[in-house]
């Protein structure tokens, strides 16, 4: 049996399916590389690694919605996807074409994976939600914004200042000890060849001659201790005695006197 020739629109959506089936494939493969490597090889991964892994699937996400809006790529949503056929037994085909995630396309995995819609918890949590946010008056949804955007901002000037310590941190840890000083050392040189600021000592004149520096000085005379009043009629110098005396006359008390 002749198959009737693709027409226009339907060679250009085989083509739209071809190029977005490749694209899928790249970005599956970037994904598994990176789950791989966080499971197997996460002592090793640093943060700029990291940093480029996002950025691959970012681009690669971001490639994929290109595609979906260009002119080329016919509207999917125009078109009907249903099964044909249906079997409990295991195909071989398709489980290669699914690298082993689909066995058999039977009436579980259909509804799985030609689903339109979400699920129906997912979808009712959906509608809660909507109801939620309908109900929140422009004022109380204008608050809570001015709320959420204060406490990201504080989050990130955390951030931020977290950065700033670290990052000084690792450049104190990597700079290397200051050993000399430029200043000290051109002082040195101009006083070595040019003698800037060095001064011959001047000599002190003092009693015994001029005396160098760091030499001890002559001793200096000590003042006289001062002296306790004296009372009147006691001489100079002499101290009182506590002893009491009977002194006679030598014409009395001489044993010898003439007749």
């Amino acid at each position: 049996m002749m198959q009737a020739p693709q027409t226009k629109e339907e060679k250009q959506l085989d083509s739209s399916l071809d190029d977005l089936i490749h694209r899928v494939r790249e970005l599956k493969q970037s994904i598994a590389s990176f789950i791989y490597k966080l499971e197997n090889d996460y002592q090793n991964i640093t943060w700029p690694s990291l940093m480029e892994s996002f950025g691959v699937l970012s681009s690669g996400l971001s490639t994929t919605k290109r595609l979906l809006k260009t002119e080329k790529m016919p509207l999917l949503r125009n078109y009907v996807l249903f099964p044909i056929l249906l079997s409990p037994d295991r195909d071989p085909h398709l489980e290669k074409l699914t690298e082993g995630r689909v066995l058999a396309f039977n009436h579980e995995v259909v509804p799985d994976y030609l689903r339109t819609k979400p699920e129906p918890e997912v979808e009712e949590k959906v509608q809660l939600l909507s109801v939620k946010a309908s109900s929140i008056t422009p004022e109380m949804a204008q608050k809570q914004l001015t709320m959420l955007n204060k406490i990201t901002s504080n989050v990130l000037d955390l951030i931020n200042a977290s950065s700033d310590v670290l990052d000084k941190d690792s450049s104190q840890k990597n700079a290397l000890p200051q050993t000399s000083s430029a200043s000290e050392t051109n002082m040195l040189i101009a006083a070595v060849t040019k003698g800037m600021r060095l001064r011959r000592p001047e000599p002190q004149v003092q009693m015994g001659g001029p005396q160098m520096p760091g030499m001890p000085g002559p001793p200096q005379p000590q003042q006289p201790a001062p002296q306790k009043p004296q009372m009147p009629g006691s001489g100079i110098g002499r101290m009182q005695s506590t002893v009491k005396t009977n002194i006679k006359a030598a014409a009395s008390s001489h044993p010898y006197q003439r007749p």
